[in-house]
C-alpha cells in the first residue's frame, strides 16, 4: 500500500507541478490524474498494488462527503439567497457527469466486445 500511495502522491505533484508552471487553468489533482490515467493505459491496465489502494480508498469513499455536509450546514444562511442558481448548477452538473460516464462505459463496452471477437 506504501508503494501505491507513493505513486499517487508523485503523480499528484507532478499534476501540482504542472498546473504552477504551465496550465493554470486546470487544476493540479485533475492534471495528475490525466497523468496516471496516461501511465496506467502506457502499462496497458491497473497494477495490482494501485488496484487495491483504489478498492480501499472507494469502500471509504463516503467519508469524505461529511466536511462538506458539515460546511453545508454551518454556511446555510450564506447560502440561502443563491439557493436556486446552486442548485441548477447542482443538477446540470450531475447530468452533465452521468451522461459522460454512459458514454465512456458504452466505448469502452464496445471496446471489449470488439477484443473478444478477435481470434
Amino acid at each position: 500500500m506504501l508503494k501505491a500511495l507513493t505513486v499517487l502522491l508523485a503523480f499528484q505533484t507532478a499534476g501540482e507541478l504542472l498546473h504552477l508552471w504551465w496550465l493554470a487553468a486546470i487544476p493540479g489533482p485533475v492534471l495528475g490524474l490525466l497523468l496516471l490515467l496516461g501511465w496506467c493505459t502506457w502499462q496497458r491496465g491497473v497494477p495490482g498494488y494501485l488496484d487495491h489502494t483504489a478498492q480501499v480508498f472507494s469502500s471509504n469513499l463516503g467519508i469524505l462527503f461529511v466536511p462538506v455536509a458539515v460546511g453545508v450546514v454551518v454556511f446555510l444562511p450564506a447560502l440561502w439567497p443563491v439557493a436556486g442558481p446552486l442548485m441548477l448548477v447542482l443538477v446540470g452538473s450531475v447530468l452533465a457527469t452521468l451522461v459522460a460516464v454512459a458514454w465512456v462505459l458504452n466505448t469502452l463496452a464496445h471496446r471489449v466486445e470488439r477484443e473478444d471477437e478477435q481470434p
